[in-house]
């Protein structure tokens, strides 16, 4: 559905489009070029995409990160915009699954900046 979009995006277009997780069952390469092809698709469109994946996220103009929260009681949800070293850190979160991985942290910074050359 996606490589749909990208290619009909400039004839007819549409003002918005949410993706829920348009790159389950993927990874790796295949994330990456799944990252490219919303980023491509955002130069003529809003695109709202929800993912759990890095190299997805890392192709984002804005990342928000949605966390929920409970005291037993009660269950909030809450959005943070991320930028900067927030952002760097989340990408390393979702690349390791624990804190304060040296090693996600370097591969979170260089999807970043692959991403930022690939614009």
């Amino acid at each position: 559905m996606l490589a749909v979009e990208v290619v009909f995006a400039g004839s007819d277009p549409v003002p918005t489009y949410l993706f829920d997780e348009v790159d389950a069952g993927v990874g790796g390469k295949a994330a990456v070029e799944v990252g490219r092809r919303l980023a491509k698709l955002a130069k003529s469109a809003q695109v709202v995409v929800v993912t759990h994946l890095p190299q997805v996220a890392a192709f984002a103009d804005r990342q928000l990160l949605v966390e929920k929260t409970s005291d037993g009681s009660v269950t909030r949800s809450g959005v943070t915009a991320l930028e900067g070293e927030d952002r760097v850190r989340e990408l390393s979160r979702m690349l390791a699954g624990q804190e304060d991985s040296q090693t996600a942290r370097a591969h979170a910074e260089e999807l970043l900046a692959a991403a930022r050359s690939d614009g």
